[in-house]
């Protein structure tokens, strides 16, 4: 069906109406912009091929039900990502598309949004970086080492002697939970609760219903009300933790108490959604090419790279999403101020002019310029942590349980539109 789908010419030209309508014109009346049908495929079990096509025909297409354009190629991709004028977009889409009574029903959870690192204009973001350096300092992160490992194998303690597991529920989440629950200073047995809160915080970033969004905020508001009991014990008594870091910033007037709780709910969420779909991609990865996973049991060396290969290919964000603050020029073609691009990363961390053997699962390849972690202003703040945590478990994994297999047929990928694709499960014996 895609093939037959790619050859009825699934890009349009500026003259043709389509499903979307009209291809926008750009600034220089004479570029003009396909319109691309993005969700008129099934890009859920392999978004690739489709992706593939993009980058070399069309490298810019506006897609018009995300209201904005998707940029497909590495090379304009790291440039947008260092460009000023773009800046970082809301990610929440569903919170966008809601009516003047819904907006004001939302109201607690849309300003609790607008607070969030990366929500934020770039001086606010910035602000925040620098706070945040202070504890994620290379030598904090390689101090945490020890305790990732001593939590990754309580996990497997867990589950080895029945000899298999499910690798999202019985690791990939629990792990990063866990990290960041303990630098929050969250007690163990409230961490329980971090998950579920994430479950329905996802749904601020999916197109999702009224009805879940407001589960979202109930979820919001709840974080917040426990973080704000958490910051009063902070004031009284600090540790060395990161919610005493905050807390110190806020004597200073760094920050006020609204942007701390708001960004520690972000960060118990983001500091081990991402990872956790990292690590459960990087396992379903090695397992799929197993002349790799048997490299790897060989020259453990190699992990560093291999993570970095995991990160090129099951990176945490498909897409990363820019807004135009000021004229900008994307792939060539000019952007008006508040026109937005989807990054894909999905795509330029495939380009074939960038990555010999694109498609290809290689734990050994040198240079890897991948773009997953994002580059400039808004690079991610916790990329070393991440790396870290992944080097850790996997490390853990093949001392613990080297003879992995897989104990499914096709992975249980969950799509996540416009590009993101999530495992729900990943289930191995060993």
């Amino acid at each position: 069906m895609l093939r037959r789908m790619l050859a009825d010419s699934v890009i349009r030209p500026a003259e043709t109406t389509t499903p979307f309508g009209q291809t926008r014109t750009m600034t220089d009346p004479a570029t003009t912009i396909p319109t691309f049908d993005l969700f008129a495929h099934d890009l859920g079990a392999d978004p690739h091929p489709v992706l593939h096509r993009l980058r070399a025909e069309h490298p810019l297409v506006r897609v018009r039900e995300l209201d904005g354009y998707l940029a497909t190629r590495h090379a304009d991709i790291v440039a947008a990502l260092r460009d000023r004028r773009l800046t970082t977009a809301n990610l929440t889409q569903g919170l966008d598309r809601l009516t003047p009574e819904q907006r004001a029903e939302l109201a607690p959870v849309l300003r609790s949004v607008s607070l969030w690192m990366g929500h934020t204009n770039e001086a606010d973001h910035v602000r925040f970086q620098q706070l945040l350096k202070r504890y994620f300092t290379p030598a904090t992160v390689h101090g945490l080492r020890p305790r990732v490992r001593q939590l990754a194998d309580e996990l497997i303690d867990a589950v080895v002697d029945r000899g298999r597991m499910e690798v999202v529920e019985d690791l990939a989440y629990p792990l990063p939970a866990n990290v960041i629950a303990e630098m929050l200073g969250m007690p163990t047995d409230e961490r329980d609760r971090l998950r579920a809160w994430s479950r329905d915080i996802l749904a601020l970033f999916d197109r999702a219903d009224f009805d879940q969004l407001k589960k979202s905020q109930h979820s919001v508001l709840e974080m917040e009300g426990y973080l704000r009991g958490l910051v009063a014990q902070r004031r009284a008594e600090p540790r060395d933790d990161l919610l005493s870091v905050f807390v110190a910033a806020e004597r200073e007037g760094v920050v006020t108490e609204d942007e701390m709780v708001a960004n520690c709910v972000l960060l118990l969420f983001a500091g081990h959604e991402t990872t956790a779909n990292l690590i459960a991609r990087g396992v379903s990865l090695l397992l799929a090419n197993p002349d790799q996973f048997a490299l790897l049991k060989q020259r453990r060396e190699l992990m560093g790279t291999a993570v970095e290969e995991m990160l090129r290919l099951g990176g945490p964000a498909a897409t990363i999403v820019r807004v135009a603050v000021e004229p900008a020029e994307v792939a060539g073609h000019a952007l008006n101020p508040g026109d937005v691009v989807y990054l894909a990363m999905a795509a330029g961390n495939r380009d074939p002019e960038v990555f010999a053997d694109p498609d290809r699962f290689d734990i050994t390849r040198r240079p890897n310029r991948h773009t997953a972690f994002g580059l400039g202003t808004f690079y991610c703040l916790g990329a070393a942590l991440a790396r870290m945590e992944t080097d850790v478990c996997f490390s853990a994994l093949l001392d613990r349980t080297p003879d992995l297999r897989p104990a499914y047929e096709q992975p249980d990928l969950v799509y996540r539109p416009p590009l993101n694709h999530q495992l729900a499960t990943v289930d191995v014996t060993f």
